[in-house]
């Protein structure tokens, strides 16, 4: 049994690590500012929540306490949580050195470091302090996830309107299988090497307007699929396939297949 200490374990892809992590009977602790109450949606039965907070170092002594490996699931989407994401990595780093823990493991983005966006130069940052950490580290780049996509569908039909990025294809993958990843990676018996990357992709590669396409019936959407130029960074990104990794497909659940496992809440 090994103790597993989850960074983000209230978020989208934490909650299913955690829920993989207890199901394969693992000690599990999660480090959160806001630990959910018992018998909510966000505490999963069987994980011990600790309050911790990785921006002031607060708590996070206790939440790493004999773990054996941390997952960090972590996320800083905006504001001052993105201004200060590598360096809230750096002093979860430094608190699991601290705390004896050898081993490392942390969701990221594919092809990050190729992007100007913000966001995904954050990620970037912060996989440059997990290489220079001194832990045994591994970062897992994933491909976008197929709520990220239901979720652009969604805001826009609500205008009537379905949007499509012109030239975007993508390589959708399920959240689940990325938490899969992820425990396996912090499972792996030692490398001998101090830093890895892994990528894991989704099981097809498709345009745009074709998932718009899947994603309408499926929700009963009745938008018009508009076309749609997007400047900037991730414009960029996108039209350039940075955002695929076509030799990696290791995901199984498409995204109709994941849709249809929706539909009642689509």
């Amino acid at each position: 049994m090994t103790r597993i200490c989850v960074a983000g374990g209230t978020g989208q892809v934490g909650r299913d690590v955690v829920r993989e992590a207890v199901s394969g009977g693992h000690q599990v602790a999660v480090l959160s500012r806001n630990p959910p109450a018992p018998g909510t949606a966000l505490n999963i039965d069987g994980a011990t929540y600790v309050r911790a907070d990785v921006t002031t170092g607060e708590g996070l002594a206790a939440a790493l306490a004999g773990a054996d490996v941390l997952i960090d699931c972590l996320e800083g989407r905006s504001g001052k949580a993105l201004r200060s994401f590598a360096d809230g990595g750096a002093r979860l780093l430094a608190a699991a050195r601290d705390a004896g823990v050898p081993k490392a493991v942390m969701l990221s983005i594919v092809n990050c470091d190729r992007s100007s966006f913000g966001y995904y130069k954050s990620k970037a940052a912060k996989e440059r302090v997990y290489q220079l950490s001194g832990l045994e580290t591994v970062v897992l780049r994933a491909t976008q996830f197929h709520s990220l996509l239901a979720s652009l569908f969604a805001a826009g039909s609500r205008l009537r309107l379905v949007p499509v990025v012109m030239g975007a294809r993508f390589q959708p993958i399920a959240p689940a299988e990325v938490a899969s990843a992820l425990v396996e990676a912090a499972l792996d018996a030692p490398s001998g090497g101090p830093h890895s990357v892994r990528t894991i992709g989704g099981p097809e590669v498709l345009g745009m307007r074709e998932l718009a396409v899947i994603w309408q019936p499926a929700s009963g959407s009745r938008g018009r699929v508009v076309e749609l130029p997007l400047p900037g960074g991730m414009g960029k990104y996108l039209r350039a396939g940075h955002n695929l990794a076509p030799g990696e497909r290791h995901g199984k659940q498409t995204f109709e297949g994941w849709l249809a496992m929706r539909a009642d809440s689509l």
